[in-house]
This record gives C-alpha cells, structure tokens and sequence, in this order.
C-alpha cells in the first residue's frame, strides 16, 4: 500500500506542478541527474520538486522550461501560474491555529481539502467535520483531544467552523457526499439537547443541492464500511484523487491509483446499499423526536 507520511501533504497545486515538472523533463528524454549537472543544482532538490515535497522559485522554474526547450508562452505561463498557487497557499487561513493542527497532521488536511472539488466522507463513528454544529465539535474534541486545554479546544471548534464556511459555504462550494452509520445518530454526544441541533443540521445540509447525506441502517448488519472511516478528496484539472485516513498520531494520505480505487469502490457499495437521502431525512426526523426533551 502505498503511503505518504510527509508531515503536511502537498497543496493541489504542488501536485498539479510536481506533475507537471516530470513530464516536461521526460518528454525530452533528460535524467535528473543530467537536468543538474546543466543547471548546477542538486539532483535531490530536482526529485523532491517532482515529488511534490517542495516549492520551486521563479528562477529555477525558469531554467527549468528552458532546459525542457518550453518556448510557447502559454505553457510556461502555466507553469508559473501553478508554482504562484502553490506560493499563495502556504498561507493559509488555519497557520495561527499550528499549534493545535501540527500533532495530528491536520494541517496538512486542511492544504487539500482547500483544493478539492468533491469530498467523498463516510465515517461510522462521528459526524463529519464539515456538518457538525459548534456544541457537537466542542464535545467531541474535549472528549477526543484530552491534551488540549479549554482556549486550545475552542481553535479547534472556531477551525472546523471555518472549514465549513470556506468548503461547503459561499458562492462556490464542493460537492460533498456524506455517509453515516446509524450509530453515528445513536451515539449521545454532548447532551440530548446537542444532538437535536446536530441531527437538525443534517437534515437542513442534506436538502442543499450540492450535499448528499446518506445513512446506513443498524438493519443492514455487516457491510463493506466496518474497515473504519476515510475520506476521499476529487480534485478539479485532472489532478489524480487521494484518500486520507486520519489516526491520533500519524495522519497519512493514500495516492496510488489501486489504493484510491479500492476506497471509491468500497464508496460506492456503501451508497447502493444505503438509504437514499430522502429516506435518509426521515429516519434522521424519526431519531430526533425519539431524544428526549
């Protein structure tokens, strides 16, 4: 299985750059190490660049695409267009919050998620952060995080709020396809009074156009889901989808296509044999009257 470990994922554009970089070079048949020995750079620095583990300047950008023999303006306007992206992007919104992000590479979630066109989520255990209310994201980080302190937990509540904002808010928003085990609704977390708002709040998000929430039943029984919970993040311009699967202490994003494709297939088992979302809303209707007042 092929796993990245870097401790903050590459933006979409480092992707889309890294990519890109690698086959302007092979398409004129050049090694790395021929690449530096006509540029008098490091070879190491060239290959981390084509795999996306770091930035590359204006100047060696350059020099690069005319190495490759790039002269349409065009194409190298492309090039250089993504290396500004990517730039830009290392400051994002969430860096005040680094201290609270870093332990479990959230960061680096937050770097992709920012990129991605359609969020595929099926999680058996919480709701999605993206659809959770401030009360439900408070309670699960205090219960989650218990090495954060009170003010370190209210970041982390103000940063998932943001997310949703920024992610599923506003003029142009992802698409996201939300998947839930019923325990998910089942579980109390918080206090009855936090479930009803939170139960509330996935019936409203799921009458939006652009989000789905599906539920799969206790009636169900086993299911090709109870691996665990995981993400994947689509991503606009050709740029190849990846899964993340968060854990407390190593957070690690999966980018071979056999890894990817496995998890979209399990995906999409679980919505075929899911409630439809309409039957979704009524099951979410008929639990949230079952809480107590």
């Amino acid at each position: 299985m092929a796993i990245k470990q870097s401790l903050v994922p590459q933006s979409v554009y480092r992707r889309q750059l890294a990519a890109r970089m690698k086959e302007l070079r092979e398409a004129t048949g050049l090694t790395l190490a021929e690449v530096a020995e006509q540029l008098e750079v490091n070879a190491s620095s060239l290959s981390r660049i084509e795999n996306g583990e770091r930035g590359i300047s204006p100047v060696l950008a350059r020099a690069l695409l005319d190495c490759y023999g790039v002269e349409d303006t065009a194409r190298r306007d492309d090039v250089l267009d993504l290396m500004r992206a990517d730039k830009e992007q290392q400051k994002p919104w969430w860096r005040k919050y680094s201290t609270v992000l870093t332990a479990t590479r959230y960061d680096g979630y937050l770097a992709l998620e920012a990129g991605a066109a359609a969020i595929s989520s099926y999680q058996p255990m919480l709701v999605p952060g993206l659809l959770q209310t401030e009360d439900y994201a408070r309670a699960v980080i205090t219960q989650m995080r218990m090495d954060l302190g009170p003010r370190q937990v209210e970041d982390l509540v103000k940063v998932r709020m943001e997310r949703q904002r920024s992610r599923i808010g506003g003029d142009h928003p992802a698409k996201l396809w939300a998947i839930l085990d019923e325990a998910v609704l089942r579980r109390t977390v918080g206090s009855p009074a936090t479930m009803r708002e939170q139960l509330g709040k996935l019936i409203e998000a799921g009458e939006q156009p652009h989000i789905t929430v599906q539920l799969l039943p206790f009636s169900l029984g086993a299911h090709p889901g109870l691996y665990g919970p995981y993400v994947i993040l689509s991503f606009p311009d050709h740029t190849p989808d990846l899964v993340w699967l968060e854990n407390p202490k190593n957070s690690v994003y999966l980018e071979s296509p056999t890894d990817v494709e496995n998890y979209r297939e399990i995906f999409d088992q679980l919505r075929a044999c899911g409630l439809s979302p309409a039957q979704t809303r009524t099951r979410i209707t008929q639990i949230l009257e079952e809480l107590p007042q």
